[in-house]
C-alpha cells in the first residue's frame, strides 16, 4: 500500500508544529504537501517584534528552514495560497494554478489582521503588524519619517511601539480603554508598565476611539471623535485578528467565528481537519501559541490513527516580555469574576503579583516585573487548587519550587507551551542521560518556546537527579591532576593565605607537583583573587611582560595599544608608527573587535614598546585577563540612526573596567542604537542606546560558540547604567569559574537571579565598593612600578 497524500494549507506555527508531531508518530506514512501565503519558510510569527525592533533577523527566526523541508521530503509551495477546496473530488488548487490530491487535509489558515474600517484606512502610510512584509514597510518607511501612531494598546500594538522607537520614530500608542493590555494586566500592573514604557520613550493616548485617518496623498495623522488630533507619517494599526476562513466557508466546510471543529479537530467534511487560529473549539478560539501545539498533538494522533482523548480545551494564559518587562496572565482575573485575591506590589523592585480567587480556589494570577512563578501558579489554577496551597509554598521558602515539582503527579504538565509532562522530564533525565536544562531543551522541548517553565524544568531536573533511578550529575574537576571542583579550589585557597602557586597544589594533593597548562592559570587566579593582589611571586619571567601582549604561536608577542572607545588621534598615530618602524614590527593588522594589533615582536622589546607607547608592564596583582578595550559605532554625531553618545559611555565604561583581571577573555562594546553596530549582541557585556536611556545586554559571544547576549535591563540614567556594567563584570569576576565565559556564567546563575541581585541596591554597592578598591589597589600599583621603573632607568 502507498502512501497517504496528506495536505497542509498554511505554513504557520500551529499546521507546521502539527506535521512535526505526525512524523514523529509516523515517518514514513504520508506523503506531505504543504502551501504558505508567504514566500518563507516556517517562521515564529512571536518574534517579529524583535525583527522590527532590529535585535534579530528573519534568519534567526525560522523555526524549519529550506533543508528542513527537503529532509523530510516535504513539498512547500511557498508564495502559492490555495484559493479553491474541492471536497467531493479530495484536491486543492493553487493561486499560480497547482492542482494536488488528498487523503487527509488540514486547514491552518490562521488569522488576519483586523483592519478598522477608517476613512482614510488606504492611504500610504497604513499598515498592520503580522507578517515579515509588514516589519519591512515600517522599517523602510522610519528612514524618511519620524512620527508614528500605533493603534491598540495590546500585546501587538505595544511590540510594535518598541520596534518603533528603537527605529528612531516619535512613537504615540492610542488605547480605547482606560488601561493597557486589558485582557491580561489588571489596572494596577498595567499602571506599572505604562510608566517603565513611558521611560522608554513612549507616549500614550488612552480612553481615546479614532473618527479618521487624515492626509492627502499620505498620512497626515488623526482625528478622534472627541475633535483632537495627532500627528502621524505611520499609522500601524494593531487592534487584533480574524480567524481566515473565506477559503473554507467558500468550500462548502461549516464555519461560524472560526472553522467548526469536533474533539479531535475535524470538521463537518470527513479527511478535512483544522487547527491553530482558524478553529473553533466549543465555541472558543486560541490565539496563543500553547493551545494551538495541544491542538496540534490531537490531531496529529487522530490522523495517525492512534487512540487520543480528544482535546478538551485550554485555560488561556500569557508569559510575556514586554520591551524587557516580564508579564505573565492567567485564567480570571477581573474583579467581577473572583471572590477575592492575594496582591503584592514591590515598588523597589517594580513588581506586581495577584492571585485571583474564588471559593477558596485559585482561579487566576497576574505577574508583572518577575513571572518565575508562572508555571506554578497555572498548575494551581488547571488543578482549581485550595488557597492553602499558598501558605503551604510561602512556608517552603526558597525550596518552592521543589516542593512544587515533587507534589506533581507524573501526567502533570510542566512545559505548557510544548505539551511535556513530568514524566516526560524524569524520562529524558533516566533514559538519555540529560544532565542539564539544556539537555531537556534538546530532548524534549520543555522550555524552548516562551521560557517561563525554565524554573520549573530545573527544579525538576534536580528531583530526578536526587531519585534513585536517574544517574547522579558527575563531579566535574578543574582537570585531571586533581579531584577538587573550581568551587572546592577557590574556598580551599581563600580559607589558607598560600604564597604560591606551587604551595598550594602540594598542600591540596595535587597529582602532578607542577600542574599541567590547565589547572597552573586556575590556581593562580583563584589565589589572586584571595589576597587582591601577586598570585605566584616565584612564577615565569613572562608574568612581567607589558599588560597589552599576549604570546602568539611562534613565541613571540602582540601589543593592543589602548585606544579607549576605539577612539585615536593623529599624535598616537605618529607615535605608533615611529615604534613600528624603530623596532620594525612585521604586521600591523586592524581586528575584528576594532583592536589595532602590532604583531610578532620579539620577547625582549615587548616592554621597552610597551613603555614608549605608553602602556604599564604588568603588575604584581596580574592574575587573569584585562580587558583590552571597548569598542563603540561612529557616535551620536556621525550615525543618523545614533539614540545616545556611544562613544562617550564607551570612553567611561573602558576607563572603569582598565586593569580588572577577568577569568578569561572577555569582549564589550557601546551601540549608539538598536541597529547594533558595534556587535553589541556578540558581545559579554554590551550597551545599547534607545530612546530613553540605554538597554544592557550580557553573556554573549561571539567566538566559537556563537551566543546572542540576553536583555539584562533598560535604564535612564547614565550613572546608574555604568554602576549596573560595573556591578555586573565585579560579580563574574568573583564568582565566575577560570576560563567560564560570560554566557556560560549567565546560563549558570539564570538571568532572573541577575537582575534580582543588581537591583538590589544594598548587593549593587557591595559590588561597586569592592570593585573601587580593586581600581585603587592597581592604580597604587602602577604608580609603583612606574616609580620603579624611572629608578631601574
Amino acid at each position: 500500500m502507498g502512501k497517504q497524500k496528506l495536505v497542509l494549507i498554511g505554513n504557520g506555527m500551529a499546521g507546521v508544529r502539527c506535521v512535526e508531531e505526525i512524523l514523529a508518530l509516523a515517518p514514513d506514512r504520508f506523503e506531505i504537501t504543504i502551501f504558505g501565503s508567504e514566500p518563507h519558510p516556517n517562521y515564529n510569527r512571536i518574534m517579529l517584534s524583535k525583527v522590527l525592533q532590529g535585535s534579530t533577523t528573519v534568519k534567526d527566526i525560522t523555526i524549519n528552514d529550506w533543508q528542513w523541508y527537503e529532509d523530510k521530503e516535504i513539498t512547500l509551495y511557498a508564495g502559492d495560497p490555495v484559493i479553491s477546496i474541492d471536497t467531493a473530488k479530495r484536491r486543492v488548487v493553487s493561486e499560480k494554478g497547482r492542482i494536488v490530491e488528498y487523503d487527509q487535509l488540514i486547514l491552518a489558515t490562521g488569522s488576519l489582521p483586523f483592519m478598522l474600517p477608517l476613512p482614510g484606512a488606504d492611504k500610504p502610510g497604513v499598515t498592520a503588524f503580522r507578517d515579515i512584509n509588514d516589519c519591512n514597510k515600517m522599517i523602510e518607511t522610519s528612514k524618511n519619517y519620524k512620527k508614528a501612531v500605533v493603534i491598540g494598546g495590546g500585546l501587538l500594538g505595544l511590540e510594535a511601539a518598541r520596534g518603533l522607537l528603537n527605529l528612531g520614530m516619535d512613537v504615540h500608542v492610542v488605547h480605547i480603554y482606560h488601561h493597557l493590555m486589558e485582557r491580561q494586566l489588571s489596572p494596577t500592573s498595567a499602571g506599572m508598565l505604562r510608566r517603565e514604557l513611558e521611560k522608554q520613550g513612549m507616549k500614550f493616548l488612552l480612553e481615546k476611539q479614532t473618527e479618521k485617518i487624515l492626509g492627502k496623498k499620505r498620512v497626515e495623522g488623526l482625528l478622534f471623535k472627541d475633535g483632537s488630533k495627532v500627528e502621524a507619517d505611520l499609522i500601524v494599526i494593531a487592534v487584533g485578528v480574524r480567524p481566515n476562513i473565506k477559503l473554507a466557508a467558500d468550500s462548502g466546510i461549516e464555519t461560524n467565528r472560526a472553522i467548526m471543529v469536533d474533539d479531535y479537530m475535524e470538521t463537518n467534511v470527513p479527511g478535512v481537519y483544522a487547527v491553530g487560529e482558524c478553529a473553533e473549539h466549543r465555541n472558543m478560539v486560541y490565539g496563543l501559541v500553547a493551545p494551538l501545539y495541544e491542538q496540534g498533538k490531537v490531531l496529529a494522533k487522530k490522523i495517525c490513527g492512534l487512540e487520543t482523548e480528544g482535546y478538551q480545551g485550554s485555560i488561556l494564559y500569557s508569559q510575556l516580555k514586554v520591551s524587557g518587562v516580564e508579564v505573565f496572565s492567567a485564567g480570571e482575573i477581573r474583579d467581577s469574576e473572583i471572590t477575592t485575591s492575594l496582591k503584592v506590589i514591590d515598588g523597589i523592585k517594580n513588581t506586581y503579583k495577584k492571585i485571583a480567587v474564588r471559593n477558596n480556589k485559585i482561579v487566576g494570577a497576574v505577574l508583572f516585573g518577575d513571572s518565575s512563578e508562572g508555571n506554578k501558579l497555572l498548575g494551581y489554577i488547571k488543578q482549581q487548587a485550595d488557597v492553602s496551597v499558598l501558605e503551604e509554598a510561602s512556608a517552603v521558602g526558597g525550596g518552592a519550587d521543589e516542593a512544587y515539582a515533587a507534589s506533581l503527579a507524573l501526567t502533570a504538565t510542566v512545559c505548557s507551551c510544548n505539551g511535556v509532562t513530568k514524566g516526560g522530564i524524569l524520562d529524558a533525565v533516566r533514559d538519555n542521560g540529560c544532565a542539564t536544562v539544556e539537555d531537556i531543551r534538546a530532548c524534549t522541548r520543555a522550555s524552548s518556546t516562551c521560557g517561563g517553565c525554565k524554573p520549573l524544568v530545573s527544579a525538576m531536573l534536580q528531583l530526578a537527579l536526587q531519585s534513585q533511578d536517574a544517574p547522579a550529575a558527575p563531579k566535574e574537576t578543574v582537570c585531571g591532576c586533581t579531584s577538587h571542583s573550581h568551587d572546592e579550589l577557590r574556598d580551599a585557597v581563600r580559607s589558607v593565605s598560600f604564597e604560591t602557586a606551587h604551595e598550594a597544589m602540594h598542600a591540596l594533593g595535587w597529582s602532578k607537583a607542577d600542574g599541567c597548562a590547565i589547572c597552573r592559570p586556575a590556581v593562580q587566579y583563584y589565589l589572586g583573587q584571595a589576597r587582591g593582589a601577586a598570585a605566584d611571586k616565584v612564577s615565569t619571567e613572562s608574568m612581567k611582560l607589558d599588560s597589552a601582549a599576549s604570546l602568539l604561536a611562534d613565541g613571540t608577542y602582540a601589543i593592543t595599544p589602548r585606544m579607549y572607545g576605539g577612539v585615536t588621534n593623529a599624535e598616537q598615530l605618529r607615535l605608533l608608527a615611529d615604534v613600528i618602524d624603530k623596532y620594525r614590527i612585521p604586521l600591523v593588522k586592524l581586528t575584528g573587535g576594532a583592536h589595532l594589533d602590532l604583531l610578532g615582536i620579539a620577547e625582549e622589546q615587548v616592554n621597552a614598546i610597551g613603555a614608549e607607547i605608553g602602556h604599564q608592564a604588568t603588575t604584581a596583582s596580574s592574575y587573569g585577563r584585562t580587558i583590552t578595550s571597548v569598542a563603540t559605532c561612529s557616535g551620536r554625531e556621525y550615525d543618523r540612526s545614533a539614540l545616545q553618545d556611544s562613544i562617550h559611555m564607551g570612553i567611561g565604561l573602558e576607563h572603569r573596567l582598565e586593569g580588572l583581571q577577568m577569568p578569561t577573555q572577555v569582549s564589550v562594546a557601546v551601540s549608539a542604537s538598536p541597529l547594533h553596530r558595534a556587535g553589541t549582541l556578540s558581545k559579554d557585556l554590551g550597551l545599547v542606546g534607545v530612546p530613553g536611556g540605554w538597554e544592557i545586554y550580557v553573556g554573549g559571544s561571539g567566538g566559537t560558540k556563537l551566543r546572542q547576549a540576553e536583555l539584562l535591563c533598560m535604564e535612564s540614567n547614565e550613572v546608574t547604567v555604568l554602576d549596573l556594567a560595573i556591578s555586573f563584570m565585579q560579580w563574574y569576576r568573583e564568582e565566575a569559574n577560570f576560563g567560564e565565559t560570560t554566557g556560560q556564567w549567565v546560563e549558570r546563575k539564570g538571568i532572573t537571579q541577575l537582575r534580582e541581585h543588581l537591583f538590589n541596591l544594598t548587593i549593587r554597592m557591595e559590588l561597586l565598593r569592592r570593585w573601587q578598591i580593586e581600581s585603587k589597589l592597581i592604580e597604587e600599583q602602577q604608580v609603583n612600578t612606574q616609580h620603579t621603573a624611572a629608578l631601574a632607568r
